[in-house]
């Protein structure tokens, strides 16, 4: 759901950048203040784990593929939405500058679509049924799931109405196509959301908000953010993404040909001319080595004065 340079207007894009831009300053406050990021290295490896898995793209129906948002995921790992946002700003920020993966124009939009209106839906939606679910522990994967999926097909609406106000596409075409797709992406979504929270209240408790005051052991972790990034993103289903073929199918794809807002480097598209399948292992490790980085750098700043 990576908007590229060319889909929305002008307007638009300067409005969800500045909300955006808003929305990310308080989240670094109340990050601060409310969440008070006692591990550094945990929101690095929540954002650097985001950022491997949305390279792994997973077939859906009619020739489309979808991956991992990873707003809720992310929120519930590091217990605050706030938190959360800043992940995934963090993971989008990335994406765009070094990858060119949504487009630079589109960053503010790209950000409130899957960091704002993803996690926040996904989260308010996670606390709510793990109340009706009778608030077990042992629920929170379901609930997680269930809100998950809820939220890409959140997500998608936001997005649709930016291209319907951006005039890029009418309203009855754009948000059946973009919610019908999303609804088997957010599915995916869903199963990866609650198969990770089982693996980690089941295996790894102490990456999970509670009375663990630090992470016991980095090996697993890394070594599975370097598979996924590394290895399981050669396996990545080439299909276009649940935007891309709604783009293609509305016939607004070439839009994105038009506008060519970019900082040049050489890991375009995750990958490095000439290298194959070898230079998108490569920029996947580094995008992932980026992604701690950055968010390790903020959750210092973000650490209270008294920690």
């Amino acid at each position: 759901m990576h908007i590229p340079d060319g889909f929305v207007s002008l307007p638009v894009a300067v409005a969800t950048g500045l909300v955006t831009a808003g929305v990310v300053s308080v989240a670094l406050n109340k990050a601060r203040d409310a969440y008070g990021i006692k591990q550094a290295p945990l929101l690095g490896l929540t954002t650097a784990f985001i950022f491997a898995a949305q390279m792994v793209n997973f077939p859906v129906a009619g020739g489309t593929s979808g991956h991992l948002l990873g707003g809720t995921l992310a929120a519930i790992i590091l217990g605050s939405p706030w938190a959360g946002t800043l992940c995934i700003a963090t993971v989008l920020i990335i994406q765009a500058i070094l990858f060119a993966d949504g487009g630079i124009t589109a960053l503010g939009a790209n950000i409130f679509n899957i960091g704002i209106i993803g996690v926040w839906t996904g989260w308010i939606l996670t606390q709510v049924l793990q109340r009706l679910l009778g608030g077990s522990k042992r629920r929170l994967p379901l609930a997680a799931g269930i809100a998950a999926a809820i939220s890409v097909v959140a997500a998608a609406v936001g997005c649709g109405i930016q291209l319907i106000l951006s005039g890029t596409a009418p309203a009855n075409l754009v948000l059946p196509a973009m919610s019908g797709v999303h609804i088997l992406i957010g599915i995916g979504e869903g199963i990866i959301t609650g198969g990770v929270l089982t693996y980690l209240a089941t295996a790894r408790p102490d990456l999970l908000p509670g009375e663990q005051s630090e992470i016991k052991g980095w090996l697993i972790p890394i070594v599975s953010i370097c598979l996924i990034a590394g290895v399981l993103s050669l396996f990545a289903s080439a299909w276009p993404d649940g935007l891309e073929k709604v783009a293609e199918n509305l016939g607004f794809l070439e839009l994105a040909e038009n506008v060519r807002v970019s900082i040049p480097t050489p890991f375009a598209d995750y990958s490095i001319e000439g290298w194959g399948p070898v230079g998108t292992s490569i920029t996947g490790l580094v995008g992932s080595a980026a992604s701690f980085g950055v968010a390790f750098g903020l959750a210092k700043l973000t650490k209270p004065n008294n920690a």
